[in-house]
């Protein structure tokens, strides 16, 4: 699997425009996301090849929302890397379990992330 488009979803303006930039600048197509209810809606709408989900975040947070596309028919084939500032081994382990392929916790490398990124493709 190719992947082109990337979600990104962050509750934090400035976080999801340095993810946008580093995306941008290796050549992906970036949306954001302010919030998990947005993201949910527009996995479904933009059809992206990747999410990169916040877990922290006011209203549904970003585990229950991984937990939403990785169970939808619709939605669970689309890879999720969490990007949170939650490092703990159990909050890796609980968004793993959730349905994320792969957890980075903030701030992010953009090395790294585009390393996990490349794993996927």
């Amino acid at each position: 699997m190719t992947i082109k488009s990337i979600l990104v979803v962050d509750d934090s303006p400035t976080d999801r425009q340095h993810l946008t930039d580093v995306l941008t600048k290796a050549g992906y197509k970036v949306t954001g996301a302010a919030s998990a209810e947005e993201a949910l809606a527009k996995v479904k709408q933009a059809k992206p090849d990747l999410v990169l989900m916040d877990v922290v975040m006011p209203g549904q947070n970003g585990f229950q929302a991984t937990r939403a596309l990785s169970t939808d028919e619709a939605t669970k084939h689309i890879p999720i890397i969490i990007c949170s500032t939650k490092g703990q081994e159990t909050d890796k382990v609980w968004g793993m379990r959730q349905g994320a392929k792969d957890y980075l916790v903030k701030p992010v490398k953009p090395a790294d992330l585009l390393a996990k990124i490349a794993a996927l493709g």
